[in-house]
């Protein structure tokens, strides 16, 4: 099993003196970044759930016309709890449910949650409540009234916020995870949101679920070529984009084999098991599987291209025969050619 390392601050983080300048005066309660040292592990279920919720309260509230809950041209804000399991430094989260909160006052309905805690107790007696979610552009003002009221459920809850805003020029995740941290400001302690880093990892059963997702029939009616069409990109824009990492992390290595970059021992040993995790490629087994599935791929491309020449003879020979028949009847003559 892979993880895909993302690191949503390695894109927006500012130099080393801005950086501790937004440590300092934290815009909206968040800061850069994390120290705590904790590994946070996200599975793509969690995305897909929030992904659902936010889609599900916009469609009502269109349908609705309920605006009350958003700003004026702004997607209504969607509230739920993460669970999932802690092992040592390591946070792994694993689903997600939905919460319910007061759109006036902005308390959590602690009735709801605590029935939704006790279902999923029943069913997945190793996962706790880890934190919660919500959907913005950037952390609000509010949602740390909101974080602090989730501290008697777990003491130091972490907050994943995903921005369902499209951008497509955007290649990484929109979905950023903060944790909590005490820092003095002004004279004053006061609880701000730092960003942490995390990794995608996935089981059978999930990668199964999103390549079922993946391959569902779009609502426009699109053809199957459409579809395969779609598949195949996607796929190509995977290999692209792990073409272009693997391109840099070999970079790096040839600048630190002729001495340009400091020697990272860390970093060394994190490449050499991600090497390790790749399959040999050059195995005689491999290669045969592979002709092999290579071979009837392409036989299975001739027996299509031959039912379809057939089916095109077939049609041509009928539309023959209507037409001979049709004259032979006009001259009294003989019948059909065929």
């Amino acid at each position: 099993m892979m993880s895909a390392p993302y690191d949503p601050d390695a894109a927006s983080h500012p130099p080393a003196g801005a950086a501790a300048a937004a440590v300092s005066h934290p815009p909206a309660g968040a800061a850069a970044s994390s120290s705590s040292g904790l590994t946070f592990k996200l599975h793509p279920l969690v995305i897909v759930n929030v992904s659902d919720h936010h889609i599900r309260v916009k469609a009502q509230a269109a349908c609705s016309g309920d605006g009350t809950s958003a700003a004026p041209g702004q997607p209504p804000r969607v509230f739920g709890c993460v669970i999932g399991v802690q092992r040592g430094r390591t946070v792994e989260i694993f689903n997600s449910f939905e919460l319910v909160l007061d759109p006036v006052s902005g308390t959590l309905d602690r009735a709801f949650l605590d029935k939704k805690q006790e279902l999923y107790k029943k069913v997945f007696p190793d996962f706790y409540v880890l934190g919660w979610y919500s959907t913005g552009s950037d952390v609000q003002d509010t949602d740390i009234q909101i974080h602090k009221a989730l501290m008697d459920v777990n003491e130091s809850p972490v907050y994943l916020l995903l921005n369902p805003a499209i951008n497509l020029s955007q290649k990484d995740l929109p979905v950023t995870i903060y944790e909590s941290e005490l820092h003095v400001i002004d004279g004053s302690p006061q609880l701000i949101f730092v960003r942490s880093n995390y990794t995608i990892e996935t089981v059978e059963a999930e990668r199964i679920s999103v390549d079922h997702v993946a391959h569902l029939k779009p609502s426009d009616g699109g053809s199957a070529a459409t579809q395969l069409a779609a598949h195949l990109t996607g796929i190509h824009n995977a290999i692209k984009m792990l073409n272009s990492r693997i391109r840099i992390i070999h970079q790096y290595l040839v600048s630190m084999q002729k001495g340009n970059m400091p020697l990272d021992n860390s970093l060394l040993r994190q490449v050499s098991s991600l090497v390790r995790r790749l399959p040999a490629m050059e195995s005689e087994k491999f290669q045969d599987d592979f002709l092999m599935e290579y071979n009837d791929t392409l036989l299975m491309t001739y027996l299509a291209m031959f039912t379809n020449c057939s089916s095109t003879m077939n049609e041509l020979v009928e539309k023959f025969n209507t037409t001979y028949e049709r004259s032979a009847a006009r001259r009294g003559g003989r019948g059909a050619f065929m």
